[in-house]
């Protein structure tokens, strides 16, 4: 019994051994890999979507790609979810997040966050341009779909009193809200931009109202791993002061942010 345990702790500390030197892969460790790989969303239009080629493309695979290129490596692209992405970088799978991660206290816990954030978005409601809404008052004891689990679901039910309709990922929300069954979508303010992209929703609906509850985003990095980290630092304050992300939000097809602009601002003189 004594060696089967003394087995079962051997395997479980090379396990962890294995586990905590692939999340320290740091800048000379991919050098010598040869390939950068970055965990993007691909389900997010315009910040990282497949194309009709299938290729994951966007805003993040676009900033993923400059970090290949300051390193000198081939870029591969993760598709990573909400629910996996933390999970991808600290078992290794990843060397970095840029996965429209919000800055939460609980994820600075696990992760290790880049400085100065690249990006920050607010709260907003897809509605329908026959909707009546005008103001985030009127809203009140009317039914809104969302998605389950996104943190701010509950302030703004409890700010604006709508009856929150939640449901699993984005696109059931979106079609219960084409049915009839609540009159609006509650999400970030960027994916619903990304929507009002498409043919499918541009003519019969519209972001009237002003974000709310601006959230910033964060890339992030296995703890502990400074070299990389660094990179990154220096990376994004580089994007801040070239206007890289401002371009690439143009170029994207979507407006640039108020913290866009006023990041670039900032370090342009830097």
């Amino acid at each position: 019994m004594r060696n089967v345990l003394r087995s079962i702790m051997t395997a479980a500390t090379a396990l962890l051994m294995l586990g905590s030197a692939q999340a320290a892969d740091g800048v000379d460790a991919i050098k010598q890999r040869g390939t950068l790989n970055v965990g993007v969303k691909a389900d997010y239009k315009p910040f990282g979507y497949r194309d009709p080629t299938g290729n994951v493309v966007g805003i993040e695979p676009d900033l993923a790609a400059d970090i290949a290129k300051r390193l000198g490596v081939k870029l591969e692209l993760v598709p990573v979810g909400a629910s996996n992405r933390i999970e991808f970088l600290q078992q290794g799978k990843v060397d970095l997040l840029i996965a429209t991660m919000s800055d939460r206290p609980e994820r600075r816990r696990v992760v290790q966050a880049i400085e100065p954030l690249y990006y920050s978005d607010y709260v907003n409601i897809l509605l329908n341009k026959k909707a009546g809404i005008n103001d985030w008052a009127d809203l009140k004891g009317k039914p809104v779909c969302a998605t389950s689990g996104a943190w701010y679901n509950k302030d703004v039910a409890k700010s604006y009193g709508p009856e929150i309709v939640a449901f699993d990922g984005s696109e059931k929300p979106l079609f219960a809200m084409k049915q009839g069954n609540c009159v609006g979508y509650l999400y970030d303010q960027t994916f619903l931009q990304g929507k009002l992209l498409e043919d499918e929703w541009k003519t019969d609906y519209a972001l009237p109202l002003k974000g709310v509850l601006p959230s910033p985003w964060m890339i992030a990095v296995a703890l502990d791993n400074a070299s990389l980290q660094k990179l990154l630092e220096d990376a994004t304050k580089d994007w801040m002061k070239t206007g890289f992300i401002v371009d690439t939000e143009k170029k994207w097809g979507i407006s640039p942010t108020e913290y866009s602009l006023l990041m670039h601002e900032r370090y342009k003189n830097k």
